[in-house]
């Protein structure tokens, strides 16, 4: 169900007419310049530059990190320079600043225009008015961690495994200019203002005090630092209609007006049967209005181990751009791009390219049996597909909770059509127990952590190992590589640095505050680690 108003229409509307509008454009918009006359107009100006660049050296090359993973492809690799290769907390080497999370913060923080925004949970309230459990999101100054504003959301009331009790705000946001486009822990997919209520509620969604507040309470009064919510697309409401389990997890793909979205479908609370099987598992909303566009057309709802908690990745294989989705069953799905010029009224169903069966002799029927069976189950997919090289490098295998101990990164290739599980695999290669995070390939290597504890280092052309290194405690985020480097962080709470190198070469460790259950993040120069309790910002010094 889509919320909006009609006072937030006539707001917006008369805003409009008095010249009160407001740019859009980001990071995402910067892809050239139009220029009549190339030569004539640059000749005189690169001579300046060159000058320049030898009398003034640039800086690192930085920018904004306003998505989880790169962006379209979700390789967790970054180009920033400069980043550090040791902290220390006693000494505050390296530490630019910290900003408290709570106690049970699992999301990866997201950068853009100055703010960085993260998960958190209501632990110790910014606010006095919210007492008690809330899912928060934070926008955060990215010059020294203030406080800017928040979006607090009150839990599900029904049961636990709905949305469960404690935890932060656990899907990464996509930042596109001034617009926020994020999932909350009550599976509604918002629209937010960058800038919060700073300049005002920018609607049309306009009861904002009314979604902070308890079921039954009164509606709260909206102040500064409260978020600005402009549309809001209730995800257990028709047409969507799924099911919630435990957490949502989702980091939106942005493709031109589309947003694409894993719906978190998932099995009910017993953990014998899935309470919405004819739910979609992926979806696209258009980006400015909320509205549902698209649905997959796969059922994948009765096949569903767990619950959908990869997010989706894009391609251009053959000048066709395909949406790359892990789905919820261990499949790997390929979907043809909506074309964004097309302006269907009614809902669409995704045209499929292929499929891949990540675990073809896993149990297919009957499948909720084999709940907490940790020799024999189905498989499923957690970390999100990576397109390289017209590749997709995925992790799948027995669930972390409810599964079997074995699990693979797959290699396939992403040039097939129809079923392709029988020919598309590249490689296969075995990793520790379990697999939730997502690949990172930088030179032809490919660094992936597990469940077991373990820093696989292979090549990434034939799925070769070349150093394996036992790190301990388990791994449920990803590696980053960055600036040479690769960054992970382990539920054991400490931060691992390595080269990234087929040789092993270990850079540097360090104890943190608390576990470690997200990945490692880069932005203008800076490395953004964040445990159950903080979110740190290290830069070199």
């Amino acid at each position: 169900m889509l919320w909006t108003s009609a006072e937030g229409k006539t707001r917006r509307d008369a805003n409009m007419k008095r010249g009160k509008t407001r740019t859009r454009k980001g990071r995402f918009d910067k892809e050239g310049l139009n220029v009549k006359s190339p030569e004539r107009f640059w000749r005189p100006f690169c001579c300046i530059w060159i000058l320049c660049l030898v009398l003034f050296p640039s800086p690192a090359w930085t920018e904004d990190q306003p998505q989880w993973g790169q962006r379209y492809t979700r390789n967790m690799v970054s180009d920033e320079k400069g980043l550090p290769g040791a902290i220390d907390l006693e000494t505050g080497e390296n530490v630019k600043w910290t900003a408290p999370l709570g106690d049970n913060a699992y999301g990866c923080a997201t950068i853009g225009s100055g703010k960085v925004l993260i998960g958190a949970n209501n632990e110790e309230p910014r606010d006095p008015r919210h007492q008690g459990d809330r899912s928060v999101l934070l926008c955060l100054d990215e010059k020294d961690g203030r406080l800017l504003w928040q979006l607090v959301v009150p839990r599900l009331q029904e049961y636990l495994y709905l949305d469960w009790p404690e935890i932060g705000m656990s899907s990464p946001p996509t930042i596109e200019g001034d617009r926020v486009y994020t999932l909350t822990n009550r599976f509604e997919v918002v629209c937010l203002d960058l800038d919060g209520q700073a300049d005002g509620n920018d609607g049309p969604y306009q009861d904002e005090g009314r979604h902070m507040a308890l079921p039954g309470d009164a509606v709260m009064d909206v102040t500064d630092i409260d978020a600005d919510i402009v549309w809001l697309l209730d995800m257990k409401e028709e047409p969507i209609a799924m099911a919630p389990h435990d957490a949502s997890h989702s980091s939106i793909l942005l493709d031109g007006r589309y947003l694409y979205i894993n719906t978190c479908n998932g099995i009910e609370y017993t953990n014998l049967a899935i309470r919405r099987p004819d739910a979609p598992s992926l979806i696209v909303v258009d980006k400015e209005t909320g509205r549902l566009v698209a649905t997959d057309g796969e059922n994948i709802g009765p096949k569903i181990y767990h619950s959908t908690w990869s997010s989706p990745s894009l391609g251009v294989v053959d000048g066709r751009k395909l949406i790359f989705f892990g789905g919820g069953d261990g499949v790997c799905y390929a979907f043809e791009a909506l074309d964004p010029s097309a302006n269907s009224e009614t809902v669409q169903i995704l045209k499929r390219v292929w499929r891949f069966d990540c675990d073809p002799d896993a149990p297919k029927e009957d499948i909720y049996k084999y709940a907490g069976n940790r020799t024999e189950s189905p498989s499923n997919i957690l970390g999100m597909p990576v397109f390289h090289n017209n590749r997709i490098y995925v992790a799948a295998g027995g669930d972390v909770w409810w599964g079997k101990r074995e699990a693979w990164i797959k290699c396939i290739d992403a040039t097939g059509s129809g079923d392709i599980t029988g020919s598309g695999e590249r490689w296969s290669y075995p990793v520790s127990r379990h697999c939730s995070g997502t690949p990172a390939i930088a030179d032809n290597l490919l660094f992936i952590t597990d469940c077991g504890g373990y820093l696989h280092c292979l090549d990434a052309e034939s799925g070769k190992p070349y150093w394996t290194r036992k790190l301990g405690g388990e791994f449920w985020g990803s590696p980053l590589i960055a600036d040479g480097k690769v960054y992970a962080g382990s539920r054991r709470r400490e931060l691992w640095i390595f080269a990234a190198k087929k040789r092993e070469q270990e850079l540097a460790h360090v104890k943190l505050d608390a576990p470690i259950g997200s990945t490692p993040v880069a932005a203008n120069g800076v490395l953004y680690v964040t445990t159950m309790k903080t979110l740190y910002a290290f830069e070199s010094k």
